[in-house]
């Protein structure tokens, strides 16, 4: 930490503006907004043990905050959150902007992942970004008034006036829907001959949600991909002002509703960092389990529809079968399926029940088999070989380029896992292999995938066999809801209970990331709190955002029936795209 916040004062020291200490203790810089490009292409080609991966770029409107001491005078904050691979470490450089029109320069030219979160920014908060190839909305509709992060907008549709479609907006607005190749950057001719453009969504199977994909195309090959995102958005950041501490935990189970408890889990562990609660022991092993639970859930949706994607009908008929025998002890524990709301901040929202260790036990001796099943009808059948191998191939390096994290990055052959690299929750206790792949294509990102299920069979068994005893929630005072159990002998806890659970706790002032390995890759919560009951800024980094980026990039030169099966192996979700 020390020594690379000593690099960057030493070499740019009119770039460097100030130091600041966070609850997540990485390393934050404030950079002079004239100094930003350089200062990023310095860590990502020049430093000894570089930060090769641009992880997240997002703002923060600083202009209703109250705690802000020690840093620079900002109207709106650029935030830069990097990790190096080498140091197994992240870093955050923060961009402080004071005029009444914000802008920035892009670091495209750097990182052309940031084109997209540069894009976000934009749209979300109004700040622009000169030199950016192509700057307009990403997921609000094109005719939207204003910007929804920036605190003066509203948050709830009862803040606004009734909603109108007269003549003239409703012919703005289909005006709006207009393809016209050249705004989305897409010549009509290659080398005089015509191109023809094709609309694939946003209502279609293989896009496993509301995507939209402008193809550009040569015949059957793939020329160009513009994909158009926004179709799912429902503003989950901007709710995360408006609901207090705990009562926003529902809401991110819907981020990724195929994950579960893996959207609670970062953000719980985010205010912990908060509030300095420290989890039982206990608590952080049912985590674990239920953890992995979901990601075996996820992965058998993942096997079953990129199966029938490719053509085949049977699998997906089965694995739904048996992510039903999966979500039925998921809700004998939680007494919910998909959606558990069962994390709580300070550990889970109560013990686990009489006989959990049978129900255990039983789904772990029946998945054994049936992935043997799985593996001779689905990865050994010539068909699915011959449409997955070498389709959709990328390299380390590309991956890292464009933000890939998870599967999708291991299937390039480099193993890094964050429950092995930064393990959060004890899952250093837990013994586990990375799979890796070799080729980076279709088929090795379908590998990886199947062994996590069954690297996820193994950490069960661990946690069943290696329950810890003890409390299933801490007891600091700023958990939620807070203990009972004392209530009834003095008025003062009363008091403190029934303010904490209709209002929430005040988490003192600060900022926080934390991040897990989700069932799509790495899924994180940057918080800040302001002494308050709920969050000032509420920043989700999904995987499926930058994959999503990534997917024109690998699939140019393939034909629209590679294209389903490049669009099934990233295995994303519009709602973790779109929030």
């Amino acid at each position: 930490m020390k020594e690379i916040t000593s690099i960057l004062k030493d070499k740019f020291q009119e770039a460097v503006l100030s130091l600041q200490e966070t609850k997540d203790e990485f390393p934050t810089l404030w950079i002079h907004d004239g100094h930003i490009v350089e200062v990023l292409h310095f860590l990502k080609n020049e430093v000894d043990l570089p930060y090769k991966m641009l992880y997240d770029l997002t703002a923060i409107d600083e202009q209703a905050r109250k705690f802000r001491e020690g840093q620079p005078n900002s109207r709106f904050t650029i935030v830069y959150q990097l990790l190096s691979f080498k140091r197994n470490a992240f870093l955050r450089l923060k961009v402080p902007l004071t005029s009444k029109e914000p802008s920035l320069q892009s670091v495209t030219s750097v990182w052309p992942a940031a084109n997209w979160y540069e894009r976000e920014v934009y749209d979300l908060f109004g700040v622009k970004f000169t030199g950016h190839p192509d700057l307009r909305r990403i997921l609000m509709p094109l005719t939207w008034q204003g910007h929804p992060l920036q605190k003066c907008h509203p948050a709830r549709a009862t803040e606004m006036g009734p909603f109108q479609l007269p003549d003239d907006k409703q012919e703005r607005e289909q005006d709006a829907l207009q393809f016209n190749p050249e705004e989305w950057g897409l010549d009509k001719t290659l080398e005089k001959d015509d191109l023809m453009f094709l609309n694939l969504g946003p209502h279609h199977p293989g896009t496993h949600g509301i995507l939209r994909l402008v193809l550009q195309l040569d015949g059957e090959e793939i020329v160009n991909i513009v994909p158009d995102i926004g179709f799912h958005h429902r503003g989950a950041e901007k709710m995360g002002e408006r609901q207090s501490w705990h009562t926003y935990i529902p809401y991110t189970d819907r981020v990724e509703y195929l994950g579960g408890v893996m959207n609670n889990f970062p953000y719980v562990m985010a205010v912990e960092k908060l509030a300095g609660i420290d989890v039982p022991d206990r608590a952080k092993v049912i985590r674990i389990m239920m953890s992995e639970l979901f990601r075996i859930s996820s992965h058998l949706v993942w096997y079953g529809t990129f199966a029938q994607d490719l053509g085949m009908m049977t699998p997906v008929f089965l694995m739904f079968n048996d992510r039903e025998k999966v979500l039925g002890v998921v809700e004998a524990i939680c007494g919910a399926r998909m959606h558990p709301n069962w994390f709580r901040i300070g550990g889970v929202a109560q013990d686990l029940p009489k006989g959990w260790e049978k129900l255990i036990q039983g789904l772990l001796d029946y998945l054994q088999g049936k992935l043997k099943e799985y593996d001779k009808m689905v990865m050994k059948n010539s068909i699915f070989k011959a449409r997955t191998v070498g389709i959709g191939v990328y390299s380390t390096e590309e991956a890292i380029e464009w933000g890939i994290t998870g599967p999708g990055l291991r299937a390039t052959g480099f193993e890094w896992d964050f429950r092995k690299k930064q393990p959060y929750s004890g899952y250093e206790q837990f013994e586990f292999e990375v799979p890796t792949g070799q080729n980076g294509d279709c088929y090795d990102r379908s590998l990886v995938r199947i062994e996590e299920i069954r690297q996820s069979l193994r950490i069960i068994e661990q946690c069943l066999h290696n329950m810890s005893e003890g409390l299933y929630k801490s007891e600091h005072p700023l958990t939620t809801p807070p203990q009972k159990k004392h209530t009834m002998k003095d008025i003062e806890t009363l008091i403190h209970h029934f303010v904490h659970t209709t209002w929430g706790p005040a988490i003192p002032h600060g900022e926080a990331f934390c991040g897990v390995e989700a069932t799509k890759g790495h899924n994180g919560y940057y918080l800040i709190a302001d002494n308050s009951t709920s969050s000032y800024r509420t920043r989700i980094r999904t995987p499926s955002f930058p994959h999503m980026q990534f997917v024109p990039q690998i699939s140019k030169g393939y034909t629209i029936a590679d294209l389903m099966a490049i669009l099934g192996s990233v295995d994303y979700v519009l709602s973790d795209i779109d929030r």
